[in-house]
């Protein structure tokens, strides 16, 4: 009898030490996306490739689903006269992430076909017909946002896209509604 007692109770804290980790990494992750939310704007450039050297801005609403745990970002990018919209969406599929850009991978965009999240970044891995790369989104503080897109080049990750957006509603960064 203490024998399978020992086992129940072992059993129990092996159940309870499996699903706790996996509860702080979701809340852990819902904080960061959380931090998102708000209107960002910020300068870009293509830092590698054919276009090389160009220089744009984007603005950016950042918002959270309601029943899962992601991002959305819609908006748009210019450069010069010429605007393009611009939206990613990501949620959390099982242990990691799948979204899209723009329209996904079947249209003119990336599929987002794994991620991760730390305390203040998320990584996630883009993918498009023979085209792998990954993008890094870092917040340096609560009101600056940095954007990394990179593709992979043999067995390297080469950054193409760097942005740097900043909060334009800090006022709603710790708030409490």
């Amino acid at each position: 009898m203490r024998n399978r007692l020992a086992l129940s109770a072992l059993a129990v804290a092996a159940t309870i030490g499996a699903i706790a980790p996996a509860h702080a990494d979701q809340a852990r992750d819902a904080r960061f996306f959380a931090q998102i939310e708000g209107k960002w704007r910020g300068p870009g450039e293509i830092v590698a490739g054919k276009y090389k050297g160009t220089k744009f801005v984007c603005q950016f609403d950042g918002s959270v689903p309601q029943t899962t745990i992601g991002m959305s970002l819609d908006g748009d990018c210019r450069v010069g006269l010429f605007t393009q919209r611009m939206s990613a969406t990501v949620e959390r599929q099982g242990r990691g992430y799948k979204g899209s850009f723009l329209d996904g991978a079947n249209g003119e965009g990336l599929d987002v076909t794994a991620g991760n999240v730390s305390r203040d970044r998320v990584a996630l891995t883009l993918n498009r017909k023979q085209l792998d790369g990954a993008m890094l989104a870092r917040l340096a503080d609560e009101n600056t946002l940095n954007v990394t897109v990179s593709v992979r080049v043999g067995e390297e990750l080469v950054p193409v896209i760097g942005m740097s957006l900043d909060r334009l509603d800090p006022v709603k960064v710790g708030s409490v509604n």
